[in-house]
Formats: C-alpha cells, structure tokens, sequence
C-alpha cells in the first residue's frame, strides 16, 4: 500500500531528474542538427519519417520548442510535407505531457498549486477546443507547460489535443517554411515565413482581446444582475 502511494511522485521525481540530465548534459543536441538529418533522416524513405517522428516526439515531450522540430521537418522534408510531419511529431509530444500531467502530475498536485491550474480550467472550460486553438496560434507562451498543466487540470482530453493539433498548423508551417528555404536558399520564401508568422501572432493576439473583452463584458452583466 504504502509502494503504491509514494510511486507517482517516486516516479514524477525520477523523471525531473533524467529530463535536467538530459537537458543539461546536451546528449539530444546531436539530435537536433541539418547534420544529423542529412545522416539519419533524408533519403531513408518510411524509416527516417518514423525516425524523425519518434526523434521529434521525444524531444518536444522533454520542452524542447517545438519551432526547432518544425525547422528541421521543413529542412528534412520540404515545407509541406515537413509540416505535416512536424505538426504529428509535436503532437506526439502533446500527448505524452498531456497524460503524464494527467496519470502522474495531478495526484502530486498541492492546494496551492491547484488554485493556478483552476484558472486553466477556466479559461479553457467554456470551449476547450476554441480555447486550446487560441493558446496555440499566440505567438508567446510555453508549448510543454501548457500540454503539462491542461494534463493535471480536468480538461478533457478530446477537445484540448484536437484544437492543439489545428493551433500547431500555422506556426509549424511558419518554421518549415524557414527549414526548406535554408536548404534551397530561398530568401523569398524565408521572407514570406517571416509574414506569416507575424500574421498568424497577430490572429492569435486579436483572437484573445476579443475573448478578454467578451469576458469583461460578462462579468459587467453579472454584476448588474
């Protein structure tokens, strides 16, 4: 009984540490480098998507951004076909933070600490995929801290994975668009990734005004009421 009580933080603790290690020691910078793509990663056909999926879903899973992931996907892949495998990868990602919070994190979770995650479930509690998408297209914001924290809230799973997976689209296409143009030294096509990132922050910032301005709004009525 008492084994079973102290695994999850046994376990959530073992994994702090091997994830410092790990970051701290650099053993993923190899990993994370047009050298390494152009050794394991191109021309290798089925096996180096896969390889670059697993590669790419470990290391945004570990809170490396996941712009360097959609980057290489672009350099490795060219730009549609580098986003769409860098937005799987970092989805790969999502999803092993998400039930880690969920299945580890959120029974470690203090009082103190649960006050700030019940803000997350306020915000996203009204439409947890329109919610998510708007977390997703700003262009601030920690990708791992918020699959992490939506993990140890009591969002549901469904809708805050698939509006992740759409909120991804426009930034990943952003940095591949950078990745193939390094390989083809196209300048024009970085500019217009450039645009397009500045663009799709700007969505997202206009995006979240409206919601604070339509919640001000619905606290103005309550009050009146």
């Amino acid at each position: 009984m008492k084994i079973r009580t102290y695994l999850p933080g046994l376990v959530f603790l073992a994994t702090l540490i091997a994830v410092g290690y790990v970051l701290e020691e650099g053993l993923l910078q190899d990993m994370l480098s047009e050298a390494w793509i152009d050794r394991e990663i191109r021309g290798q056909g089925v096996s180096g998507e896969l390889l670059f999926l697993a590669v790419g879903g470990l290391v945004t899973a570990l809170a490396i951004p996941r712009h360097i992931v959609s980057f290489l996907g672009g350099y490795a892949f060219g730009a549609l076909p580098g986003t769409a495998l860098a937005v799987l990868a970092t989805e790969i990602g999502c999803v092993i933070v998400f039930f880690y919070g969920r299945f580890v994190g959120r029974p470690l979770v203090s009082e103190k600490i649960r006050a700030r995650v019940r803000r997350i479930e306020d915000f996203l509690a009204a439409n947890p995929f329109s919610m998510t998408l708007l977390i997703r297209l700003l262009p601030v914001g920690n990708n791992f801290a918020t699959s992490l924290a939506a993990g140890v809230s009591r969002v549901p799973a469904g809708p805050f994975l698939l509006g992740s997976l759409v909120g991804y689209l426009p930034q990943t296409l952003v940095f591949a668009l950078a990745g193939s143009g390094v390989e083809m030294g196209g300048g024009m096509r970085i500019a217009f990734a450039v645009l397009f990132f500045i663009a799709s922050g700007a969505i997202g910032i206009w995006l979240y005004r409206r919601y604070r301005h339509g919640k001000s709004l619905g606290e103005e009525v309550e009050k009146s009421l």
